[in-house]
Parts: C-alpha cells; structure tokens; sequence
C-alpha cells in the first residue's frame, strides 16, 4: 500500500475540494469513521465546516455517539463486550431515518443533529435542522460502514494494528475492530483512507 504524506491542513483543503466537486445531489452526507479514541474522527469532521461554509455549502456537524442506544440495551451483555459494541451500541435505523434519510433528494432537509445523550442516558430532545440545497452533513464515528448506511464521500482514519493496540483507550473493544477490518475492510470500501499512526504526520492512501 502507498500512502503519501500530508499536512493535517492540506488534507482539509483536498477533502473540501473533493465535497465541493459532488454533483447531482441537492444534500450532501460525509461519514468521517474511525476508531473511537484512537483517531480523531471528530477533529477533521470539525476542521471542514469553515472551508465548506466559505465554499456556500452549509454544514452541519454530527456525531454517532449522540445515536447509541440506551445503555439497557447497549450493555445487555456487560460494559466491556466487543461483539455488543460492533453489532449493538450504534443505533443504525436512527441515524439513517434521523439523519441520511433526509438529505435524500425526495428527502425533507430536515436533519436531527443528536437523538441520544450517553452519558445522561437520556433523549436530548435537540431539535431538527433544516438544511438548505447544497448543504453538508459531516458525520463522524465508528464502524460507519458496511451497515447500508448511504454517504456521497467516504473518509477512513487508518491505524496499523500495532498503533491501534497502543492507542485505543478500550484495550478490551479490540476485537471489535479486528472484527470490523475482517468483515468490512474499510480501506476497501472509502473512498478517502488517511493513515494516522502518527496524528501530526497523517499519510493518504493513493492505489
């Protein structure tokens, strides 16, 4: 695999390039995927709002932690089960009825930024946000692939196995993400891969 090394804001400047040059689509939907943690999926979701607005694209910043289920059903299984984690903690119908659905073209534009606070556990009650012609939603999280979630653009944060064990907070949730490279291959299935083994010195996978 060849990666060519680039600067954290130069990688901004040719993902925004790349969201600015979709066409035929009256809404935007970027999935920003990577291990929860370990990559900072949030980080390069937030650093494209600013280029798109300049751009005249409005965007809209969410997140997947804010759809998790309820922790009753999240840790059925125990806090610390890596399968619960890849098949059972993202709520997948939510997200798409909530949040991709809408930016379909027959679609409202009127997007729910967040369904579920986590750490509460409770509903955040936040309400919807109409979002015009042209608009962006940049969603970061993981495991985003592989689930018939629909994205114009697809970005992965790669890590090699070695980094990834060293950097992932949950040395039990592993699995989970060994489980997801087997069965997903997301570096098949983006259409941007950003290896982040080192996060100030990120590399862009060119086939």
């Amino acid at each position: 695999m060849r990666y060519r090394p680039i600067s954290p804001a130069l990688l901004v400047s040719e993902l925004t390039e790349r969201i600015t040059a979709i066409t035929g689509r009256r809404r935007i939907a970027v999935a920003v995927d990577g291990a929860a943690g370990a990559t900072d999926t949030t980080a390069l979701a937030d650093a494209l709002v600013d280029p798109l607005r300049v751009a005249g694209h409005a965007a809209l910043r969410v997140s997947a932690s804010d759809f998790l289920r309820p922790a009753s059903l999240r840790f059925e299984r125990g806090k610390e089960d890596p399968d619960a984690r890849y098949t059972d903690w993202l709520d997948l119908g939510a997200l798409r009825r909530e949040v991709l659905d809408p930016l379909a073209d027959g679609g409202s534009g009127r997007v729910l930024p967040s369904l579920w606070d986590p750490v509460r556990d409770r509903a955040t009650r936040a309400e919807r946000v109409e979002l015009s012609e042209g608009g962006v939603v940049l969603l970061d999280g993981e495991f985003l692939f592989g689930a018939g979630l629909a994205f114009d653009l697809s970005v992965h944060l790669w890590l090699s196995p070695a980094a990834l064990k060293r950097r992932v907070p949950d040395e039990w949730a592993l699995p989970a993400y060994e489980r997801y490279e087997a069965e997903v291959d997301p570096v098949a299935l983006a259409d941007v891969v950003i290896r982040v083994d080192d996060p100030n010195h990120p590399a862009r996978y060119e086939p």
